[in-house]
């Protein structure tokens, strides 16, 4: 399961090719394998991410852990946070103890772009996973392509709908990934005759979308669909239309749960599509820091700055392509 879904990507092929430059050239990877090239100094990584609060973020803790004892000879500190301000303070002891690098998916995106300027700072390489920083200060950026998840999704609904009809809107937490996706999205809607009546912030949490869902009910007596752009949001807004009695409204949530995408593929009229957005892409960014840290000279010479994931639009059609019912999502 970790080798499918962390080698379907763009950025798994490149570490494999990366890599295998490198064992092919007959010199060791690192001065004994978990230690820099030439030094003999055992690697010390940090990986910073959100509180599992959500079936995403609790996805990117399991991935991180499986990335990391696939090398059990670095010394790794794996730290989770639920607010911005403990997410920074957690950073700072980080770099108090002494770290060569850092993998970091922000709670929140301004908050943590100065102590990401700090890490770049103080020369410890730093890899940006999902939400990005304000400025480019890390040394790799891996996300993916949420201008291309809310264009996706804004154009079926568009199409399912026929060109016309009223949505409402859930986004997630303020960040790069949710100004991307919904600033797509509304380009696709106002283009179109579908009437955006409201857009709310939901957290991407599932207890917060039901609530926020239920207001929107009352707010707004009729609409067609909700765009909700996360698949825990998608059934905190299910839970809030069936105790509200609601029917005739449908949505479309976003990053490949399994139950989603499983009645997807079952023709569930209530989620008639959704779209990739894989949490297995924090564990892409640990092996992509552990593989540089442990040569720069071989290996970070020829990384580039930002890669990007591909997204996909899941349908009755191709959703067996999509399913995999052991994962932790």
């Amino acid at each position: 399961m970790l080798k499918r879904l962390l080698f379907a990507s763009v950025v798994g092929a490149f570490l494999v090719m990366a890599l295998g430059c490198q064992s092919g050239s007959g010199t060791s990877s690192a001065g004994g394998d978990g230690a820099t090239a030439g030094t003999g100094k055992k690697l010390k990584i940090g990986i910073s991410i959100p509180a599992a609060d959500h079936g995403w973020t609790a996805g990117v803790n399991w991935w991180a852990r499986q990335a990391m004892e696939a090398h059990p000879d670095i010394e790794w500190n794996l730290q989770a946070a639920d607010t911005p301000q403990t997410q920074i303070s957690q950073i700072e002891t980080m770099m108090a103890g002494g770290i060569d690098g850092l993998v970091v998916l922000a709670t929140e995106s301004a908050p943590l772009t100065p102590i990401a300027k700090e890490v770049n700072k103080r020369g410890i390489y730093l890899v940006n996973v999902d939400r990005g920083f304000l400025e480019p200060v890390a040394d790799v950026f891996i996300e993916g392509d949420n201008k291309a998840f809310g264009r996706k999704s804004a154009e079926y609904i568009v199409q399912k709908l026929g060109g016309k009809g009223k949505i409402v809107i859930l986004e997630g937490i303020p960040s790069t990934v949710n100004t991307d996706r919904v600033n797509a999205a509304n380009e696709v809607f106002k283009a179109s005759g579908v009437q955006v009546l409201d857009s709310q912030p939901g957290m991407w949490n599932r207890q917060k979308a039901f609530e926020v869902t239920q207001s929107l009910l009352v707010k707004h007596p009729q609409f067609d669909a909700i765009w909700a752009a996360d698949d825990d949001m998608a059934l905190g807004a299910e839970q809030a239309l069936k105790e509200a009695g609601r029917t005739g409204v449908w949505i479309l949530g976003g990053a490949g749960m399994k139950d989603i995408v499983k009645r997807v593929s079952e023709k569930d009229p209530m989620f008639p599509a959704d779209i990739t957005y894989p949490p297995s892409m924090v564990a892409t960014g640990v092996e992509l820091a552990a593989a540089v840290l442990r040569n720069k000279e071989k290996v970070g010479k020829y990384m580039p700055r930002h890669l990007m994931i591909d997204v996909d639009l899941i349908t009755p059609e191709n959703a067996k392509n999509y399913y995999f019912p052991d994962s932790v999502y």
